[in-house]
């Protein structure tokens, strides 16, 4: 005999299925219009009938039927539903289908939360105040001085749109932007609750931010290379030093060029978007210049730097700097001109710089373009006097997939007001990060075995840089470049417009293939070149040629 019952209180098939159960079986049920998905079935030699279920169909089955009944539901199970034998496929089966149930169930009750925000957007609601947990370290003038911007939009005119649900919602994720933005929380969690305070109104709220704030203390020992350069470095950072996202950073590091250098940075947000910041820095370098030149450099300044991010429209900096030269250890072959620039000088500058980058990355940029302008003015005080000005610039688009096309260009200009200009503040040409197939720092005007530098200068390069054939993942690519530029000293006895001309005329130009490495958060290149014109003065470098460093001409 089969006794099948059916627990209204459940999910269940439909009478259909049972029905093929049933036939399979030889049975011959009543029809069974309210037989629910998975009814229980139970064979048994007596009728016992649970008093919570009440019995559908009673019939007789017969001496194989249990047999059939078991292949039956075998037949009937889904087409994807693995046996139940390979239990490790089943396993999986479960999970899945699981998570498809939990995703399903999330995205409907997004989907009804979304629906129910929407149909209530212009419900009235004020913010009546704004409580931030969790931020321990920081002052709570300082959050107030965040938040008060955000908050005004939404109070100051009571009868405004933004008086409502959608304004209560934009103010909320204004604040937790801003608060995220600092760089002191690991997390930052806006709520809208029912206000608190005991006179609040009916559509009065409170925003309420949950924080958790970063460490204070960073310390990071590190091996880099750039610039042609290796160095083994330590950097320690205390994060929000007296409570208002103030940053306290010192760095030191020692090198192949750079022997020892030493920088203390203090810097501090100076307006509530967070998009000027002020720096203070002082800094100390020694470098050592006996690759173009028979001497070494030691530095000593303090730098003070406001920085404005205007957006789209880029990154000006206004920095005062003040800085103690000294060129010492001369070269026993020291040229004349390196002696006479000998010993110490002090430079007093104010200087402005512009920025702007759209590039997809900095490194091998496939699309979007460059733009650096700097300019400085010395002789506010100190030893030196002049105007300096310098543009960089690239563009980069993908003609076709797999392969880029890039143009850079640099150029500079540096006008003595008093006297002739010193060594420290030339400019210096040449090198796989600058001109290819030329050696490091060595065109321009040269003294013996010396590169005195120069006081206008002009580079370009087109470079084509394409994937491994079949291999598009790598982070190694080929690239095919054309470089050509210049470095001349001012001759006083022309004009601007004319020692412009004469740099531009007469170009040293190279040419060359060679691998790209991408090694985050550098780029390495490996280069074969060869220089096609040269000048007689200029250091060049036929054959392979290795640069590292992060800014490629």
């Amino acid at each position: 005999m089969l006794l099948a019952f059916c627990p209204h209180h459940r999910n269940f098939a439909h009478a259909q299925r049972f029905n093929r159960l049933c036939t399979a079986s030889g049975a011959n049920p009543p029809q069974l219009p309210n037989v629910h998905e998975n009814a229980s079935t139970r064979s048994t030699n007596e009728l016992h009938v649970r008093k919570d279920r009440p019995v559908v169909a009673v019939f007789k089955l017969g001496p194989y039927t249990a047999l059939g009944f078991a292949n039956a539901e075998e037949h009937t199970a889904h087409p994807h539903e693995p046996k139940k034998d390979d239990l490790e496929k089943f396993k999986k089966w479960q999970e899945a289908r699981l998570e498809r149930k939990l995703r399903g169930e999330y995205e409907s009750a997004v989907f009804h939360l979304a629906e129910l925000v929407n149909q209530n957007l212009e419900t009235s609601l004020s913010v009546a105040s704004v409580r931030v947990d969790g931020a321990t370290n920081t002052r709570k003038s300082f959050l107030g001085w965040l938040i008060q911007p955000w908050l005004a939009r939404h109070t100051d005119d009571r009868a405004s749109k933004t008086n409502n649900l959608q304004g209560a919602l934009y103010t909320a994720r204004g604040i937790s932007h801003i608060l995220q933005e600092t760089d002191l929380f690991h997390s930052v969690d806006a709520k809208i609750q029912r206000s608190r305070d005991y006179l609040a109104g009916e559509g009065d709220v409170d925003i309420v931010v949950t924080t958790r704030e970063k460490g204070r203390f960073y310390l990071k020992t590190a091996t880099e290379f750039g610039n042609n350069e290796g160095s083994v470095s330590v950097t320690g950072r205390v994060r929000n030093i007296f409570g208002g996202a103030e940053f306290l950073e010192g760095h030191y590091s020692a090198g192949t060029k750079t022997r020892r250098s030493f920088q203390g940075l203090l810097s501090l947000p100076l307006s509530p978007s967070l998009r000027t910041t002020g720096q203070l820095s002082l800094f100390s370098q020694e470098r050592d210049l006996s690759s173009f030149a028979s001497c070494s450099e030691i530095l000593h300044g303090l730098k003070v730097a406001i920085n404005s991010n205007w957006g789209v429209h880029g990154v000006h900096e206004v920095a005062y700097q003040a800085i103690l030269r000294h060129i010492n250890n001369l070269a026993p072959s020291a040229s004349v001109s390196i002696r006479e620039h000998a010993g110490q000088t002090i430079k007093s500058s104010i200087s402005h710089s512009w920025t702007k980058d759209t590039r997809d990355d900095k490194l091998a940029a496939s699309r979007g373009y460059y733009c650096k302008l700097f300019q400085e003015l010395a002789g506010l005080s100190g030893d030196v006097s002049f105007y300096k000005a310098e543009v960089e610039s690239q563009i980069s688009r993908r003609p076709v997939p797999g392969m880029s096309l890039s143009l850079a260009a640099r150029c500079g200009l540096l006008k003595p007001l008093t006297g002739p200009s010193h060594f420290s503040d030339r400019f210096q040409l040449g090198g796989p990060l600058s001109l290819r197939s030329f050696k490091a720092n060595s065109m321009g005007p040269r003294d013996g075995v010396d590169s005195l530098g120069g006081d206008i200068y002009w580079s370009t390069g087109v470079s084509l840089v394409s994937d491994i054939p079949r291999k598009p993942h790598w982070p190694i690519k080929s690239h095919i470049f054309v470089n050509a530029g210049r470095l001349d000293a001012m001759d006083g006895m022309k004009g601007l417009s004319e020692n412009l001309i004469g740099c531009l005329r007469k170009p040293s130009i190279s040419a060359g293939v060679g691998l790209i490495y991408r090694f985050d958060p550098v780029r390495v290149e490996v280069n074969f070149g060869v220089p096609l014109v040269a000048s007689k003065s200029d250091g060049v470098r036929r054959g392979f040629q290795v640069g590292i460093g992060m800014e490629f001409l």
